[in-house]
């Protein structure tokens, strides 16, 4: 039981932060109002004034935006991936205890961080004023693989010193 204590109750708790964090409306965390109360924002037009890109079928640039908009969007998405980042980690490192084949953990860990974030996206959906998208999905997998990468580095290196 401490066992799984020490293991499970991680990836439960950071799986009830994100799902937490999911229920939110987009008012809620909107970033919009702090960025342009605290940083200088013709700073952030002066340098990306000239990046444009398409996300989810929408334009991404300071003049489609607004300079605030355009920096939420960025920091969004880093917590996407730092998120699931730690998922992955968090998984990897669980079932790394129950598993033998490496690979096999790994590919289990990836499995299971891709569904969570699947199944948080389909949560947006009933969220109001919030959406899912595809492309979170894939940052969110990115992230967790790039975790479970590093998990499983640290893993092998203190298995290494053990033998």
């Amino acid at each position: 039981m401490k066992r799984i204590l020490l293991y499970w109750l991680p990836v439960f708790l950071w799986m009830g932060i994100i799902f937490y964090a999911s229920s939110q409306p987009y008012e809620k965390q909107d970033l919009r109002p702090t960025i342009s109360a605290n940083l200088d924002l013709t700073i952030i037009e002066t340098l990306f004034s000239s990046v444009k890109l398409h996300y989810a079928g929408d334009e991404i640039s300071i003049e489609a935006l607004g300079a605030a908009h355009f920096l939420e969007f960025f920091i969004r998405k880093a917590a996407h991936f730092s998120t699931y980042f730690v998922l992955g980690f968090l998984m990897y490192r669980a079932l790394n205890y129950y598993l033998l084949n490496k690979r096999l953990t790994w590919l289990i860990s990836w499995i299971m961080t891709i569904l969570y974030a699947i199944s948080d996206e389909v949560h947006q959906s009933f969220t109001p004023n919030r959406s899912p998208h595809l492309e979170d999905v894939m940052i969110d997998a990115t992230g967790g693989f790039i975790g479970i990468l590093l998990a499983s580095m640290i893993y092998k290196k203190f298995r290494t010193k053990r033998i």
